[in-house]
């Protein structure tokens, strides 16, 4: 393994249900070792309930907050906040603030499944930016069908009383 230096405009980026995701050390990168992306997602969004039987999960809080709910908890994890869900843990997220929010969130081991699920349920960034306002019901059924080509696990919505 190489070592990985991303300046902040580089990483393959893709619009992801409704946020931005960007790769800034993948699994093949890293030897399987991490998987390293920066998510950006708007007010409101909200994760389905989910677990990664391939690893753990570490989010590092850099801008905003979120509402966490970890094997039934609720919580909640502001700026510098670090939030790490073991393997197999029932887990999901909701971003809580009104201006959004900005994560480092990594992987360990990489596994390929949540790299292959970003890139079937997502689409090429043309810009680095959220994408527009798409409709729900179809992300939705995109991330579905890329849980099941991919073997990522969603247990179901988000766990979350509507706001």
């Amino acid at each position: 393994m190489s070592a990985i230096i991303q300046e902040p405009d580089q990483g393959e980026a893709l619009w992801y249900d409704g946020g931005l995701v960007t790769f800034k050390a993948t699994g093949d990168q890293t030897g399987g070792d991490l998987l390293l992306f920066e998510a950006r997602m708007p007010a409101g969004k909200a994760t389905p309930l989910h677990t990664h039987p391939e690893g753990v999960e570490t989010l590092a809080v850099l801008e905003g907050e979120l509402l966490l709910n970890v094997d039934g908890e609720e919580s909640r994890a502001g700026a510098g906040s670090v939030v790490v869900v073991p393997r197999d843990v029932p887990h999901a997220f909701a971003v809580a603030s009104d201006t959004g929010a900005r994560l480092l969130v990594s992987l360990t081991p990489a596994g390929s499944t949540q790299e292959r699920f970003f890139r079937s349920a997502g689409e090429p960034a043309p810009q680095r930016t959220l994408p527009p306002p798409g409709d729900e019901q179809e992300r939705i059924e995109r991330n579905m069908r890329a849980a099941q080509e991919t073997g990522m696990t969603i247990l179901g919505p988000p766990p979350f009383a509507p706001a």
